[in-house]
């Protein structure tokens, strides 16, 4: 464990103003109140706030961080109070335990609404003070260093799919990229340790056999620079991480061996325009891979990310790749907000947390929540947010927006202005008129064409990327709804009424608003007008008699049996599609949700689900009456769906059965098998496996990707 002096003098090392008597007593604060309480490892669970805090100072953080770092889990876990908080350690320090502290009361709830609600109070506690944020993450890295004492799989697997989806995308929003790396090493080690040990050994094995090429590589680089006149220049050789390896993998369906970029090299130079010229002297030297530059030093990434990107082909004729940035910009690309001089200066929080282009993000996660149906919705437009790497495009005024890859027009609309989006109905792209659907790529000069009598189209929702957009289109598409269901109950009480001699008024519709607990009319209206409650119940709330008795209902006024009832049970997985339709997925293509899809109507069949891509649908080019437009809903998605795999094999012994591990271990089912070809050093497979969704299917094909005897995997 850390000693109290340890502590001390690694804070005051990068910064000899820290308040030392504060630490020192935060210190003694923290180990006194957790007294002889212990963690799932036994050890004494002060050991964790200290571990919290020594990490925090690797990221040079201020003294109020590291002292928030000691005292995080004292008011959740001892009978501290942030009152006393407040009186031994001041308003700041209280902020920003009061902050760490209702996120991880949050921990405890429930494990379906948890991460959602989890993230939104994260995000709330951002807004105010990304210091929140950094502990947070702390935090949660030194718990998933000790995640093996947790004994229960299923939570150690649920905490690591939380940490790679949430917390990881977050580290790597405020440009923590060794935190982020960290962590998704962590996670990637519970939820696919057998594909990360094969990784590690095959790295393993290219460091004995390439390590003088990397030194030769380096050596040539920095013989290019001197002669070049530049002066103060570091290069070196950096291996990529296990996990960054498996997603390329899986995102450009190669193995291991195809895989040319393992080893990428930095080149630190002093000034900006050292990093040009050594650019110019690479590019002069090799030739480049069409593609592969990439210049954020002029657009820097949304997180205040910048370095040059290249790729060339470079000696021994080997494909490299190359980052150029100064020695500030690689303290940022390293510990992102935590290298922001702000914090370095003490300049409050309050001004350094969301303010500038780079943390623009936060306040568009701000409204997205104020715009999301519920915690659910939430969490899924934020993954979308978080997660895709980024595009920049420009207005016609010449000012940047950054988006993620494989945004549309729309998306830069809504970027622009919700205004703006609302009322798209065109777009030009570098002067041409492209569909709202096109994909934007880097360097685009993007000028949307508006209406005033423009509404957004429900079909936007599945061409759109960003979770800005998604979540003001479904915003839209509810208000829309409950105007029409609003209109449709109001209709059927008027008739209803009208029938049993009265005139309906709102008024009247009194008893009835007490009764099912509503506080506005149109609320009623719009419950009577989708169903959930039953017009002769309105009546009968009104008028007090029995005629929903004589209909079967036990009890009129059980609002919460009415709606239980009035709600499927099981969900129609698919949208676009009348209730009750009978569908059919096709068994050529095999379509599971991520997939974009199309039905296709059969006489007295249903409705056939195929994927966009199926050959099959060139038998229907001439019958566009047979195609409906359809899209998975993302409400409901427990069933599990068959994903047909192409799998050739070195002819060893266990091969098959290395594979069908990999798969349970990936949670797949394996439901057919078919050896398709044999021969004596190879044999090829067919293989259906129950998914749940495309991106199930992809980490096991990854993680097959990842094993030795698997020389390649498609998807069928």
């Amino acid at each position: 464990m850390i000693r109290q002096t340890e502590l001390v003098d690694k804070v005051r090392a990068y910064d000899p103003d820290a308040d030392e008597d504060a630490l020192n007593r935060a210190y003694v604060y923290s180990m006194q109140k957790h007294g002889l309480q212990k963690r799932a490892s036994g050890d004494p669970y002060f050991s964790h706030p200290v571990e919290v805090a020594y990490k925090l100072t690797q990221y040079k953080l201020d003294t109020a961080s590291i002292i928030t770092a000691l005292l995080h889990d004292t008011v959740e876990d001892t009978d501290a109070t942030l009152d006393e908080i407040e009186q031994l350690f001041g308003v700041e320090i209280r902020g920003l335990v009061d902050g760490v502290t209702k996120l991880n009361r949050l921990e405890v709830q429930s494990e379906t609404t948890k991460q959602a609600e989890n993230l939104q109070k994260l995000v709330l506690a951002m807004a105010q003070d990304l210091r929140v944020l950094m502990v947070k993450l702390a935090d949660r890295l030194h718990n998933m260093e000790t995640l093996h004492y947790i004994p229960k799989p299923e939570k150690r697997q649920r905490i690591a799919r939380e940490t790679l989806e949430i917390y990881a995308a977050l580290a790597e929003r405020i440009g923590m990229r060794r935190m982020k790396e960290e962590l998704q090493d962590l996670a990637f080690k519970e939820l696919f340790g057998e594909a990360r040990e094969s990784i590690l050994k095959r790295l393993e094995f290219l460091r004995t056999q390439g390590k003088n090429q990397v030194t030769r590589v380096e050596e040539i680089l920095r013989e290019l620079a001197v002669a070049g006149g530049i002066k103060d220049v570091k290069i070196y050789g950096r291996e990529k991480k296990p996990y960054s390896i498996w997603k390329k993998m899986e995102s450009k369906g190669v193995t291991f061996e195809q895989l040319s970029d393992i080893v990428g090299f930095r080149v630190i130079c002093a000034t900006v325009g050292d990093c040009y010229h050594m650019l110019g002297l690479i590019h002069e030297k090799y030739h480049t891979i069409p593609g592969q530059f990439k210049d954020y030093l002029s657009t820097p990434k949304g997180n205040g990310y910048q370095s040059i990107h290249t790729a060339v082909i470079g000696p021994q004729q080997q494909r490299i790749e190359v980052q150029i940035r100064t020695e500030d910009m690689h303290d940022v690309a390293e510990y992102g907000i935590a290298a922001h001089w702000g914090y370095k200066q003490g300049v409050g929080a309050d001004k350094v947390s969301t303010e500038g282009k780079q943390y623009r993000w936060v306040r568009e996660l701000l409204e997205i929540m104020e715009q999301s149906e519920g915690a659910e919705e939430f969490l899924e437009h934020t993954k979308l947010e978080m997660y895709h790497d980024q595009v920049f495009c420009f207005t016609p005024k010449g000012d940047i927006i950054a988006l993620p890859r494989g945004s549309t027009p729309v998306d830069f609309a809504f970027a622009v202005h919700s205004g703006v989006g609302f009322t798209c109905v065109g777009a030009k792209i570098n002067g041409r008129i492209v569909p709202l659907k096109h994909t934007l790529k880097n360097g685009d000069q993007v000028d949307i064409i508006t209406a005033k009598t423009q509404t957004p189209s429900p079909s936007w929702e599945r061409f759109v990327v960003t979770g800005k957009a998604k979540s003001e289109i479904r915003r839209y598409i509810r208000d829309q709804q409950r105007e029409e269901y609003v209109t449709l109950g109001k209709a059927i009480l008027t008739k209803t009424f009208k029938q049993e001699g009265h005139d309906v008024t709102e008024k009247m519709l009194d008893p009835a608003m007490a009764v099912f607990k509503k506080k506005d009319v149109n609320d009623l209206y719009a419950e009577v007008g989708e169903g959930i409650i039953n017009r002769n119940q309105v009546y009968d709330a009104v008028f007090h008699t029995k005629k929903s008795e004589s209909a079967g209902v036990k009890n009129p006024f059980d609002v919460a049996n009415l709606k239980k009832k009035s709600k499927k049970s099981v969900p129609m997985p698919i949208k676009g599609l009348v209730a009750g339709m009978a569908i059919h997925y096709a068994g050529c293509c095999h379509p599971i949700p991520g997939d974009k899809i199309v039905g296709i109507v059969a006489t007295g069949k249903g409705i056939t689900i195929h994927t966009m891509d199926c050959d099959t649908l060139e038998n229907f080019a001439d019958s566009p009456e047979k195609w409906i437009d359809v899209a998975w809903d993302s409400s409901g998605q427990d069933d599990t769906y068959i994903g047909r795999l192409r799998v050739s094999l070195s002819h060893e012994t266990a091969a098959l059965a290395s594979v069908a591990n990999v798969i349970a271990k990936d949670e797949g089912n394996i439901s057919n098998l078919k050896i398709t070809n044999r021969s004596t050093d190879f044999f090829d497979l067919i293989i259906d496996v129950e998914v749940k969704n495309a991106r199930h299917l992809n980490n096991i094909i990854a993680s097959l990707r990842a094993k030795s005897v698997v020389q390649s995997v498609e998807r069928v």
